[in-house]
């Protein structure tokens, strides 16, 4: 078939060159003059920034029964070409093309386009330009428009007027439409492989992930037979495509799976064996679930983590020496600390499957969470400093296991603005795998958070090294609520960027009311009476009107990004990559402490910005605060169920290196060396 197309688009393209000398008009009916592609050119913003970049579509609107063709035509046709007239200093990057249809025509495999469409270029603006400079650009583009009987080649002259200046985007709505059209990089390699069997592909891809429609498009010609069937299965967490090899031989096969929806992955397969089954899948899912507790572990250490440690030095110290006492409170903490992780892992879950793009600690990006959870971390710290006591019914031994299940469901909340190490590759592997086995994975997190004090509870060793109760436990009560307002004031910080400076003001006065009527109930305390009704409901009220006041409406405007970083977008990712420049992109929210703690002390450290201005090294960075769908995608391309991640992209590599989720200058230093 390689061969009977090829000798028929030799024919298709010299009857196309007669038909183009004598004029396209000629091949066209006179009652349909054409062109039959209507086309225009269409920017993002038409006030580009000089030294970025600036999104340009093709707009392209095929006639009723006519279609246009995709980067690889198929069997016949042949795809678009583009000459570009563009000001000085100015360049265009390779057109990214939409997912294209099917179209099998007397044998022939078309991949085409009868709807409309629009291929997506990036223009690179030069640096140094002032504000209202012209920015004239023209398009020449040739192409070949066919139905399923006749064939026209067509060209067209387009043009757009841009202005340098502040590069704000006028057309994201549409321009968000068409690019959720064009294939996103898949960011794992599959394998391919040529047998009795024919060629299989296998392709990684989520047992849980949506897949409708699939079909395998090749950029790679000869690979594969066009015209052949397909059979796409799933097969654990890959797809298998299995179709008639083609008469080219190749070491790689590149290309686009359609996923449905309208979505497709860009795919890069090595050559090498298929296996018929997935022979690692346990290994994997037990490899996962051995991070996600190590990940639980390192997390009692890390510093959004550290205040809750109070709670859990007061309850050990009061387990006394009783071993069923210490195992009990030891489950019960647990068991909190378990079904809060778990929760959490299978609400996540389930808005990945209907569509949200979340990660970890996705909660935080509402500022109403944000909000009760200061609320929250401000009570536990009056109540360390000593302003009431924590009510607890008068249920014997149901009320001490109680407490010690509070304690762990608080614990697993209080930890959820931090990823520490071998998290991130845990949890991104969760999103990719069935929901028996994310959710184990998920397990297995809590338990590692949970691990030290079950230790404890266990192994009378390490109980007996716990200090004697005494008056010591008030005095380290007072100093260890220290760190509990710390974290208040830190939520309050994330709460501002969230949702304004009103917001902070409303949670301010939320503070104080809450202060007010703990410590008319701390007073009753003191007199022998209980916390009363009345505290409670009183705290359920600032607590619902205080969240009330809260709206993203008055979120504060997005400021610029510190000394040269740049925000992150794929297509500025692109451009700088294919300009050969090496690349620091890294990836935070406002709500992730680890994300601040990098920051501060390795990323935005003078030695860093020193080597990386010597090294020309790009930084980009990406705000996940809202939890931006797009950065969602990207994360979720590299593993990752949440922030942080730290990507370097070295000049020329295909790859990107993924960094440690705990960095030193050093570390950043050594990668400009």
């Amino acid at each position: 078939m390689t061969g009977q197309a090829s000798w028929l688009r030799a024919i298709c393209y010299a009857v196309m060159m007669v038909v183009g000398l004598t004029g396209p008009a000629r091949a066209q009916s006179p009652s349909d003059p054409g062109p039959h592609l209507q086309m225009r050119l269409v920017a993002e913003t038409d006030q580009p920034r000089a030294g970025g970049s600036v999104t340009l579509a093709i707009d392209t609107r095929p006639q009723p029964g006519w279609h246009g063709y995709w980067k690889n035509p198929g069997d016949a046709g042949f795809p678009a070409t583009f000459k570009w007239t563009l000001p000085a200093g100015v360049s265009a990057g390779e057109v990214a093309y939409p997912v294209p249809a099917t179209l099998l025509i007397a044998g022939l495999m078309n991949y085409v386009y009868e709807r409309p469409y629009a291929p997506l270029v990036d223009l690179r603006i030069p640096a140094g330009l002032a504000a209202g400079t012209r920015l004239p650009v023209k398009l020449h583009t040739d192409y070949l428009v066919c139905t399923a009987s006749v064939c026209v080649p067509e060209q067209a002259n387009l043009s757009v007027e841009l202005t340098v200046g502040d590069g704000a985007p006028t057309r994201a709505a549409a321009f968000d439409a068409w690019r959720r059209a064009v294939p996103k990089p898949l960011g794992a390699t599959g394998t391919w492989s040529v047998g009795k069997e024919g060629a299989r592909v296998a392709v990684p891809y989520p047992a849980s992930a949506p897949l409708a429609d699939a079909y395998f498009f090749p950029l790679t010609t000869g690979a594969i037979d066009l015209a052949a069937p397909q059979t796409v299965t799933r097969d654990g967490d890959r797809l298998l495509i299995a179709t008639k090899p083609g008469q080219g031989a190749h070491s790689a096969l590149d290309g686009v799976l359609r996923i449905g929806g309208g979505r497709g992955l860009l795919i890069h397969a090595n050559y090498g064996a298929v296996p018929e089954a997935s022979a690692n899948g346990w290994r994997a899912v037990l490899g996962a679930f051995a991070l996600a507790v190590l990940g639980g572990v390192v997390l009692n250490v890390m510093p959004c983590v550290f205040p809750i440690l109070s709670l859990k030095a007061l309850s050990l110290a009061r387990s006394g020496t009783s071993a069923a006492h210490a195992r009990a409170e030891a489950l019960a903490y647990s068991a909190g600390v378990i079904l809060v992780v778990v929760a959490l892992g299978a609400a996540i879950l389930a808005l990945r499957a209907g569509g949200t793009s979340v990660g970890w600690a996705f909660q935080l990006q509402s500022p109403r969470v944000v909000l009760l959870l200061l609320l929250l971390t401000a009570g536990i710290a009056f109540n360390l400093g000593g302003l009431f006591e924590l009510p607890t019914p008068s249920l014997g031994k149901l009320a001490d296991k109680g407490g010690a299940f509070a304690t762990g469901a608080l614990a697993a909340v209080i930890a959820t603005p931090c990823t520490g190490p071998f998290m991130g590759a845990a949890l991104g592997a969760a999103l990719v795998l069935p929901w028996g086995a994310a959710l184990a994975i998920f397990f297995g997190l809590g338990l590692g958070l949970a691990l030290p004090f079950l230790a404890v509870g266990f192994v009378p060793a390490l109980r007996r090294r716990l200090p004697k109760p005494g008056a010591w436990m008030e005095v380290v009560r007072r100093v260890l609520s220290v760190p509990m307002f710390l974290t208040a004031i830190a939520l309050a910080w994330v709460l501002g960027h969230e949702a304004g400076v009103d917001a902070i003001a409303a949670a301010l006065v939320a503070v104080l009311a809450a202060a007010v009527v703990l410590w008319v109930a701390g007073r009753r305390q003191a007199r022998g009476l209980g916390f009363g009704w009345a505290s409670a409901a009183l705290m359920v009220v600032v607590a619902g009107v205080a969240t009330a006041q809260v709206s993203r409406a008055h979120a504060p405007a997005a400021v610029a990004q510190k000394g040269e970083a740049q925000p992150f977008t794929e297509a500025r990712l692109a451009s700088l990559r294919s300009s050969k420049r090496p690349v620091f992109a890294y990836f935070t929210a406002d709500w992730c402490f680890t994300c601040k703690v990098n920051e501060k002390a390795a990323i935005e450290t003078d030695g860093v910005r020193a080597a990386f201005a010597r090294r020309n090294v790009a930084v980009l960075v990406g705000d996940w605060t809202d939890g931006d769908p797009a950065l969602g995608r990207f994360l979720e391309a590299h593993g990752r169920a949440g922030v942080p991640l730290y990507l370097y992209y070295a000049p020329g590599a295909t790859e990107a290196r993924v960094l440690p989720q705990t960095l030193t200058p050093g570390m950043l230093e050594g990668l400009a060396g």
